[in-house]
């Protein structure tokens, strides 16, 4: 599979993730984050794990409960605690500022050295988000700003270690995403019971919300992103994360009544480009690799006595010399 296809197929992760805030306001019971959380990764985590049927071996137990408490244990919770205290769409706001974070964190583990354009693509895909989600309301919550800070530092650093360390030898990233997701929602797990007590009654709408967020939203979205960040580099996977606050807003302007601004369409331009221009590798290009292009074949000819040395006096009817191959 080409580069191209791997990032429309990692894409639809974050275009996935979108969709969570109208589904939880929609179906969901609410101020249950810790339980949503649970619901979230838990189920999503044992299903893909009896599909993969592959446990983790020696140091990659530590690995996998790391990945899984910095990707799923800690992001869920911290994210949904950051929605609930946060006015309109600060969480994606400071959600969107993750790029910037990965750069920073793949200098320090991965040795990537950022470059300007890279930076300046983050600032731009920030400023886009904040234009499209946020709005003017009160004071803000300082607990909600650090966890809203506390869940994009912790899916960044995931995001780095799990490019850092890779896949153990013959893992796909089914089993991978399996150890973290069921890692994640065993943390979860004390948690919920022990904050919010007992789970709550389900209607039928929530019964279908939370099989949305479990299968859809979770284990296949969490694959297609692991998988993705095996073969991209992590700032390139990071930069698709603002189609997520993209795809909510687009999904609140069809689905939910919500007009647009001609400043949240500017906003939605600016991000949708920085995501774009954090596909291009230094140069230009999508940074597709091209085949090598083959020489062409010098024709052969049968073989000539040499000819003799130049003079002065022109050679009748003589044949010109085949033209050199052209390389690249």
């Amino acid at each position: 599979m080409n580069r191209s296809a791997t990032v429309l197929l990692t894409a639809l992760a974050p275009v996935s993730w979108g969709t969570t805030y109208a589904v939880t306001t929609e179906f969901l019971p609410a101020d249950r984050p810790l339980f949503t959380a649970t619901l979230r990764a838990l189920p999503a985590g044992l299903l893909l794990l009896a599909l993969a049927r592959v446990l983790p071996r020696g140091a990659w137990w530590g690995r996998a409960a790391v990945l899984g408490a910095l990707n799923i244990g800690a992001f869920f919770p911290l994210l949904f605690l950051a929605a609930y205290r946060l006015p309109g769409g600060m969480a994606a706001v400071v959600g969107s500022v993750g790029p910037l974070f990965v750069v920073g964190l793949s200098a320090l583990f991965l040795g990537h050295r950022p470059t300007a354009r890279t930076l300046l693509t983050g600032i731009v895909a920030a400023l886009g988000v904040s234009l499209v989600v946020l709005r003017a309301a009160g004071a803000l919550d300082a607990v909600g700003v650090l966890a809203a800070l506390a869940s994009t530092a912790s899916m960044s650093a995931g995001t780095v270690l799990t490019k850092k360390w890779g896949r153990p030898e013959g893992v796909g990233p089914l089993a991978l995403t399996a150890w973290q997701l069921t890692a994640g929602g065993l943390i979860t797990v004390p948690l919920a019971l022990a904050v919010e007590g007992a789970p709550p009654a389900l209607d039928a709408p929530a019964v279908g919300g939370y099989l949305y967020l479990a299968l859809a939203n979770t284990a296949l979205a969490y694959w297609l992103w692991f998988r993705g960040i095996g073969r991209l580099s992590a700032t390139q996977v990071t930069f698709l994360g603002p189609l997520s606050p993209l795809t909510a807003a687009v999904v609140g302007w069809t689905a939910l009544g919500q007009a647009l601004t001609p400043v949240q369409l500017a906003g939605m331009a600016l991000a949708f480009g920085a995501t774009v221009a954090g596909q291009l590798r230094p140069g230009g290009g999508t940074g597709v690799p091209r085949a090598p292009r083959r020489p062409r074949r010098a024709t052969t000819a049968p073989a000539a006595p040499a000819p003799a040395p130049r003079t002065t006096t022109a050679t009748p009817a003589a044949t010109p010399a085949p033209a050199p191959a052209r390389h690249g």
